[in-house]
Parts: C-alpha cells; sequence; structure tokens
C-alpha cells in the first residue's frame, strides 16, 4: 500500500505535466486578458462553510465530503468545489468594500468521495472564476463568453451550451410545491435518498442520479413556468446579451445544477465524449451565497471546470499540446579537470537562460553521448585533455551535423546568440 496512490487520486508525472503547464498557462492568460485576478484558499475550511453554502441536501454534503475534526475538535473539510472558498475569502477580508465588481478566479485541488471514474477522480483539479458586486446578466453572459472562448482555444468544439434559470426563492417556493404534487403519487418508488429530498428539497429530485427516478422526472414541472417577473426579465436579457456575443445555446429547464446556492442563471457546456459524465463546464449566479455565509447581502455568478476532464476532451478531439522544448546544450567530459570545466560552463550557460545538461551519472564518454541523443540535445560540447590544453571545446551542432571548435572563452556568447535568435 505505501506504494500506491489512495484510489480515486493520480500522479501527474513529469512526462504529462506539461500538458498541465499547457492548459493552467492558457487559463491564466485569458483571466488576466478578461480582467481577472487570481484568489488562492486553503485546501481545508470549516465545514459549516459548505453546509451553508453548497447544501446539506446535497451528494456533495451528504455523501462526497472529506471531513475530519482537528486536535481541537473543530470539524474542517477538504473543499470540494471552489466558489465558496472564494466567497469566503470575499467576506473574511471585506472585499465588498472595495471598488465593485471583484474579479477573481482560481486554479485550485477538490476532494470528494464518490466512485472514480474517466474524468472524476477522489482528488481532482479545477478551475474557476467569480465575479462578486453585480446584478446585470451582462456578468453572467461574459461568464459563459469566457468559458465558451476558452473551451474553444483548447480545441474543443463539439460542445452545447444549455441554459436555464432556477429562479429566486420567492418563486422557488411555487415550483417546489408543484413539485411536490407531482411527485406525491410516486413518493413510495423513489430512491431512498430522493424520499428524504421530497420534503426537504424537492428540486433535487430533478437531478437524482437513479435511471428509475430520472424517468419519473421526465414530466415533471418546468421552472421556466413558474419565474416570477423579474426572474423572467433576466432570463431574457441573459438570452440577448448571449445572442449579441454571437453565442449559441439551447434552453434545458432541466438544469438544477447539483449547489444549493444557484439562483436565476444555470448552465453548463455539455459533451458527449466522455462517456457518462458529459458535463466539462458549469456554472451560474448566486445571488444569496454571500449573506448566507454571513457577509452583506451582494451578488455573484462564476463557474468551475474540470481539469482533467477537459484534459482528456482535448485527447479526444485531438488537438496537439506542444511538447517541451529539448535541452539547449549537453556537455560532455573526459578526465577531472574537464569534469570541473563542465561543470563551471553549465553555471554560465544556465545563468544566461540556456536549458543545459550533463550527465551527473558519469558514464563513460560514449555513454555521454548516447544520454545526450535521449535528451534531444540541439547542441553537444566536447572537453578533454586535447581542447583544454588549447583552449578550446568541440561544439557539434547536432541538427546540422556540424562540428567546429569553438575558443571556450567565447562558448557561452556564441551559445546564447545562436540559441535566442532561433
Amino acid at each position: 500500500m505505501l506504494t500506491k496512490a489512495p484510489r480515486g487520486t493520480k500522479d501527474i508525472l513529469p512526462q504529462e505535466s506539461y500538458k498541465w503547464h499547457f492548459v493552467e498557462n492558457s487559463y491564466r492568460a485569458m483571466c488576466e486578458k478578461y480582467g481577472y485576478k487570481e484568489v488562492r484558499t486553503p485546501v481545508f475550511e470549516h465545514t459549516e462553510l459548505f453546509q451553508r453554502g453548497v447544501g446539506d441536501t446535497t451528494d456533495i454534503v451528504e455523501k462526497e465530503m472529506y471531513t475530519f475534526e482537528d486536535h481541537a475538535g473543530r470539524s474542517l473539510t477538504l473543499k470540494p468545489e471552489g466558489t465558496s472558498p472564494a466567497v469566503r475569502a470575499y467576506v473574511e477580508h471585506k472585499q465588498y468594500a472595495d471598488p465593485q465588481p471583484v474579479k477573481m478566479y482560481y486554479q485550485t485541488p477538490c476532494f470528494r468521495y464518490e466512485k472514480p471514474q474517466a474524468g472524476r477522480l477522489r482528488e481532482f483539479h479545477q478551475f474557476g472564476l467569480e465575479v462578486f458586486g453585480t446584478s446585470s446578466m451582462l456578468a453572467d453572459a461574459e461568464v459563459i463568453c469566457f468559458a465558451g472562448e476558452f473551451l474553444k482555444s483548447m480545441g474543443i468544439v463539439n460542445t452545447v451550451l444549455e441554459i436555464n434559470s432556477v429562479g429566486c426563492p420567492t418563486c422557488r417556493e411555487a415550483y417546489r410545491q408543484a413539485l411536490r404534487e407531482y411527485f406525491k403519487p410516486h413518493y413510495d418508488e423513489l430512491c431512498e435518498s430522493c424520499r428524504l429530498r421530497y420534503e426537504r428539497n424537492p428540486m433535487r429530485l430533478l437531478d437524482c442520479k437513479s435511471e428509475h427516478d430520472k424517468a419519473l422526472a421526465e414530466d415533471a414541472p418546468e421552472i421556466l413556468d413558474y419565474l416570477c417577473d423579474d426572474c423572467s426579465a433576466d432570463f431574457e436579457d441573459l438570452k440577448n446579451c448571449l445572442d449579441a456575443l454571437g453565442m449559441e445555446y439551447v434552453i434545458n429547464p432541466r438544469i438544477v445544477r447539483g449547489l444549493d446556492y444557484y439562483t436565476k442563471t444555470a448552465f453548463e457546456f455539455v459533451s458527449q465524449g466522455i462517456g457518462a459524465q458529459s458535463t466539462v463546464c458549469g456554472g451560474g449566479r448566486y445571488d444569496n451565497l454571500i449573506e448566507e455565509i454571513g457577509g452583506p447581502s451582494v451578488p455573484g455568478v462564476g463557474f468551475g471546470m474540470g481539469i482533467e476532464r477537459l484534459l482528456i476532451l482535448m485527447e479526444e478531439c485531438g488537438f496537439q499540446i506542444p511538447e517541451p522544448e529539448p535541452v539547449d546544450v549537453f556537455i560532455a567530459f573526459l578526465g577531472e579537470e574537464a569534469r570541473m570545466k563542465a561543470v563551471a560552463l553549465m553555471k554560465a550557460l544556465r545563468e544566461n537562460g540556456i536549458k543545459t545538461e550533463m550527465d551527473i551519472l558519469e558514464r563513460k564518454v560514449k555513454g555521454q553521448f548516447k544520454y545526450a541523443a535521449r535528451l534531444n540535445s540541439r547542441f553537444t560540447v566536447m572537453i578533454g585533455e586535447e581542447e583544454l590544453e588549447k583552449g578550446v571545446v568541440q561544439l557539434k551542432n547536432m541538427e546540422l551535423h556540424d562540428q567546429k571548435e569553438t575558443p571556450v572563452d567565447t562558448l557561452v556568447s556564441v551559445i546564447t546568440e545562436v540559441v535566442k535568435n532561433q
């Protein structure tokens, strides 16, 4: 067990990490373009934050959280999602007193106890955006547009944007009552979890994973028929904003998302390319969450995107992530004095921004050159006793198969000029 990662977790090895760097750097660059600044929150939070924010009737809180007590008896939870911690940070640091809106992004590990499957692990990684301080549908449209643009930039074009409105607490209460009336004749057929949700949060009945309960929900009332005038007007405004942005979408009245804090806008980018888990990105508006956890009444909107799912989908779409550039220079040596000179040259080249390697296993010269070939080095430098006496090195361009003697005192400047001009 000591040499096996826990179930539902995965190592990211050096031969894979460059792919993560690519999507992370691309995401960060797009956030900068849209005016979002990074927030970094702790890996664990007080459990109550998720119970009050995410909702104690959700699958996340009921079944999936990694919760523990510390030595002082405090209940703490590894964060299962990124929005609630970002909201907590916004409140704790009184960012509501800053000029609004406040626009944040994050890249964070999250933790949920569930059955591991393609694109879904117990430790997973998430991108997210949050906009605090505006109730304008322009913010919702910007968040959705960002997600769509980023997915396209990663080569993912086979997604469908689905949108819905889940209303506000006022109009949602009438909808909840309609759902109770609809499901009442089928109450005994519901799974155990849904029987508990029937009274506490009937909208969760629409999000059940049971195939039987999904079938029962097919003819259930739709939330759009119960929206109040304000929510209905905002949903129309959102559609107009998306139209102006050229965003194609379909209305899916069954989207309720898996978190209780959503109000009004709910959306998902859906793909059929990653098995049972078809949602690659989802989010929406949460106008009551900040107040719910103890802050002032400030609206918010955002989304979350799983990085593991994103990488799977990119591969399925045939997106070629650029591989890392090879080593610029490999220095081979023969003899103790040459060994020390090689170390000094390696340091000088690295200080000039040149990716430089030498064989720290200290193989024989033939083995050193084999190692250089495996590294796909662009240049090799050979230093031996004869070269030291003459004050030169043998410099070989591996792409052109061209070798020449180069004065050791000019090697750094020669290589730096060649590498930085290519």
